[in-house]
């Protein structure tokens, strides 16, 4: 089976792009697995990226079937979400087998995102297989590999500083805000659109800082469970337009359809930060005279840089993790090669060994003629174990299965995932290779 990713990054595409994206991205992991394309997908979405990971069902990559499957995933991503199918392929990027690995585990440990370190992106990720698991669209192998990123996750976060100071899209748009806004925190009020995972962060940042008067809106209308968990205050809809009036920062968390307007905000200082994907306001909240508006574009830019020491010993830590499973995959397909290959002799053996018996009975002539086939047979496997175990040591473990398929029409089946283990959350950047979408504008901030 062959692992991809198919990669949509701030690096390569502006947000505004990948919002589009993942929008339509929603319940095309399902499409997919249902039609029997691939064996299983898991989409991660964030605010920085679209990532979707699959599992093909061939034995070998690239292939192909894989360049076919990319061309499907490309024109069913720009149909849904809007844009030209050759602008999404040349704004997204196809890593397979031990580089898609690389590029989970490096994103899993913050490396990837616009705050270096940042410790969001482990939640993100979990929930992203959470919810592919809830919907039967994660197989076994990309649930392995999901695990395997979450440890990989904790050695960064146990073994390096990375991400120790507790730097987030969040802590660093708040600096942000504090920057441009009147008063302290503890004087200032608050107003939270959104009951996600990012508004949940929000509110402990807010407290963090000292901000005591905080006010939700949900356009849902789950602000009320939200705060009865939390803490803070409810904002209905008949609410709201008196909630902008009387605080001084408001957050968006939402990702509504529909962002504010410009004219709906209250004429008086306001600092608006929009840290949702789709936007919760409109870009041109930034003309107005009177208001700062702070975007993940802008979050983007003023991120601090970490140590190259604590960059270094992560990337050191995510090598090895993708060398350990690289190296765990081929044991186990080298493991199940060798049980299928003598099974499948053996049964053989068998067969003819009950030949013997029906011919002559048992006879000292029937035992002696079974025991020189038998150790004939264990002989004959030898050679092919050895190979087995030579061949995945030199990375070369796919032309074995290969050919025993050929040889034998023996494929290897794939064992049960083990239960998922990851630590609790803690938000999102993949190396640029691939030049911009065109059909849509940048990001404003």
């Amino acid at each position: 089976m062959v692992l991809f990713s198919l990669v949509a990054s701030h690096r390569d595409v502006d947000l505004r792009t990948v919002a589009r994206l993942a929008d339509g991205a929603r319940g095309l992991p399902s499409q997919l697995v249902s039609s029997g394309a691939l064996n299983g997908v898991v989409a991660l979405s964030t605010c920085n990226r679209l990532e979707l990971y699959g599992e093909l069902p061939v034995t070998s990559g690239p292939t192909p079937e894989l360049t076919q499957t990319r061309a499907e995933l490309v024109e069913a991503l720009a149909q849904r979400a809007g844009f030209d199918p050759q602008d999404v392929a040349h704004g997204v990027r196809l890593l397979t087998e031990d580089d898609a690995a690389r590029h989970l585990f490096t994103v899993v440990s913050g490396l990837e995102s616009a705050v270096v370190g940042e410790r969001e992106i482990t939640g993100q990720v979990r929930r992203a297989l959470t919810e592919a698991q809830r919907d039967g669209t994660a197989s076994g192998e990309l649930v392995r590999l999901f695990e395997a990123a979450a440890h990989t996750a904790r050695e960064v976060g146990t073994h390096t500083s990375l991400g120790e100071r507790g730097r987030s899209i969040v802590s660093v748009a708040l600096d942000l805000a504090d920057d441009v806004t009147a008063g302290q925190w503890p004087q200032r009020r608050a107003l939270v659109f959104g009951t996600g995972a990012y508004a949940g962060a929000t509110m402990a940042a807010l407290r963090d800082r000292g901000c005591a008067d905080i006010e939700v809106y949900s356009a849902s209308g789950r602000a009320d469970q939200f705060t009865a968990n939390r803490g803070g205050t409810p904002v209905g809809e008949e609410q709201l337009a008196a909630a902008l009036a009387r605080c001084d920062v408001v957050v968006g968390c939402s990702g509504g359809s529909e962002p504010m307007p410009a004219n709906a905000m209250p004429d008086r200082p306001l600092t608006v930060v929009d840290l949702a994907l789709s936007r919760d306001f409109d870009p041109s909240v930034a003309d107005l005279a009177h208001v700062e508006l702070i975007t993940l574009e802008s979050v983007k830019l003023a991120a601090p840089e970490e140590t190259g020491e604590s960059v270094a010993a992560a990337q050191r830590i995510v090598d090895q993790a993708a060398d350990r499973f690289k190296h765990q995959r081929t044991g186990r397909d080298m493991s199940a090669a060798i049980v299928a290959l003598r099974q499948h002799t053996m049964g053989i053996l068998e067969q003819e060994l009950g030949k013997i018996r029906a011919h002559h009975g048992c006879t000292g002539a029937h035992q002696e003629m079974e025991f020189a086939m038998r150790r004939m047979v264990k002989s004959l496997l030898h050679e092919p174990t050895v190979r087995a175990r030579q061949l995945a040591k030199e990375g070369r473990a796919d032309d074995y299965l290969t050919g025993l398929e050929a040889l034998f029409g023996i494929t290897i089946e794939e064992s049960e995932p083990s239960v998922l283990d990851t630590p609790p959350p803690a938000h999102d950047s993949a190396s640029p290779s691939e030049p911009r979408l065109s059909s849509a504008p940048r990001a404003a901030g």
